[in-house]
């Protein structure tokens, strides 16, 4: 961000410089927003398939290793940038570092999901680490299976899933796996409708937190603030900020994210720029300074949930919107399914923005030059929102990174045929009728 000195950047120059030579790697076009228009030119699966193990040392302990990666590379220069390049990676899939007791202690399957800068589309990197218990995901049980057979396996299914085309949500690609023993099978994925929730579910994000602390939450993240998350285990802070990620829906988090810290880089948390981070609750008391960050404790039973806070957490949202959230989200059942809770929680809070900014597509102005973008009339849609009592609420939403691209999106390119679109223009037929009843009971009561 402009204004920021160099110093400042220390933190976030650390983290960056590991990944400089990743990103490159990785280069591809830039994956749209949910709702965007734009087709990129070849969507995969995946990027990258890195399985990183532990390896016990000469001396005492562990380190991790990257055992397998898929594609590989084609020549030997190409080999030694990507084991170069790759090799920060073992620091968030076991970000305890080497201080492990022998692998048959853990049970657990780690995914890890790192966003760095603020640019919309950065790269995704999962880290697949080889512990006992297998994934949820078809993807990473098919992956297991054949690795546990012999990692030549690996390579032929993860082929034919990088060929498959990547479906549209709502739309299946099946794919053919042969296994020695078992024969071909047809292993069907399918991309949910809900595309911003793949790989989302908001049971641990209210298993921690009451309805009211997640508004706060909530709240605090939508306004671009520094938001620290603690916890002893690694999956439920994994969980925890993807699904509070998710909640921004149809905006996109434009700053650091980073779901598990490792301690190492610990010093990020310094950086004066907006930040989701996830920190184990062993590394806690390294974070002494806590000026102007939200600290939230995941592993709190009972009491309060923050440990940091600025103060205005609970009034940042207009208290007639907040009673809203909260009565949308008392709809949800405590037996309901995944995509039972997500569908009750994401309508509630997509919900709250169509109330709130859902009419920005009407203040933007068309170009008499269809080659040249938009402009977005800022005084008119503030002016326009509706109840008066949100207007400071949005005067400062519109101030953040993530507000500001999607209506650079949309100067550029107008989409009226997302889901969030017909999610507004739902909203606005029922306030039409609404009307039409209300003028006509007043009428017979005249």
């Amino acid at each position: 961000m402009s204004g920021q000195t160099e110093v400042d950047l220390g933190p976030m120059k650390k983290i960056s410089s590991m990944f400089s030579s990743l990103q490159e790697k990785l280069q591809k076009d830039t994956p749209p927003h949910p709702d965007s228009t734009h087709k990129p030119v070849q969507s995969f699966f995946f990027e990258r398939l890195v399985v990183v193990s532990l390896k016990r040392r000469k001396d005492e302990g562990y380190e991790p290793h990257i055992t397998y990666q898929f594609p590989t590379a084609t020549s030997r220069s190409q080999k030694e940038e990507e084991e170069k390049s790759l090799k920060a990676i073992t620091l968030f899939c076991f970000p305890e570092g080497v201080n492990w007791a022998p692998l048959t202690e853990y049970h657990s399957l780690v995914l890890i999901h790192i966003t760095l800068g603020v640019m919309r589309g950065q790269r995704a990197i999962y880290c697949y680490c080889t512990h006992p218990e297998r994934a949820r995901s078809i993807i990473f049980d098919e992956v297991e299976k054949r690795r546990q057979i012999s990692r030549a396996m690996i390579y032929p299914f993860m082929q034919s899933l990088r060929e498959a085309p990547f479906p549209a949500p709502g739309n299946t690609v099946n794919i053919k796996s042969f296994i020695p023993g078992s024969g071909t099978e047809i292993i069907s994925l399918t991309r949910p409708l809900d595309s911003w929730l793949e790989h989302v579910d908001f049971r641990t994000l209210f298993r921690c937190l009451t309805d009211e602390e997640v508004l706060q939450v909530f709240a605090a993240t939508v306004l671009e603030r520094r938001i620290i998350f603690i916890a002893e285990e690694l999956s439920t802070l994994s969980q925890v900020l993807h699904a509070v990620a998710a909640l921004l829906y149809p905006f996109l988090w434009q700053h650091t994210f980073i779901s598990i810290v490792p301690q190492v880089l610990l010093d990020v948390y310094l950086a004066p720029t907006p930040y989701l981070l996830g920190i184990q609750s062993n590394l806690l008391h390294h974070v002494t300074d806590h000026t102007d960050l939200l600290i939230v404790d995941l592993s709190a039973q009972t009491g309060n949930k923050f440990i940091s806070k600025i103060g205005d957490e609970d009034m940042l949202i207009p208290d007639k919107l907040q009673e809203e959230l909260l009565q949308a989200l008392c709809m949800r059942r405590h037996d309901a399914t995944t995509d039972e809770l997500n569908q009750v929680v994401s309508e509630a809070f997509v919900t709250f923005f169509v109330k709130t900014v859902g009419h920005f597509a009407d203040h933007i102005k068309k170009s008499r030059d269809r080659e040249q973008p938009g402009a977005f009339q800022k005084k008119a849609f503030l002016k326009a929102v509706e109840p008066k009592s949100s207007r400071n609420f949005v005067k400062q939403f519109v101030q953040t990174q993530m507000f500001d691209l999607l209506i650079q999106e949309q100067e550029k390119q107008p989409n009226h045929e997302g889901f969030f679109h017909k999610k507004v223009a739902e909203y606005r037929e029922k306030r039409k009728r609404e009307r039409a009843k209300s003028g006509w009971v007043k009428g017979v009561v005249v």
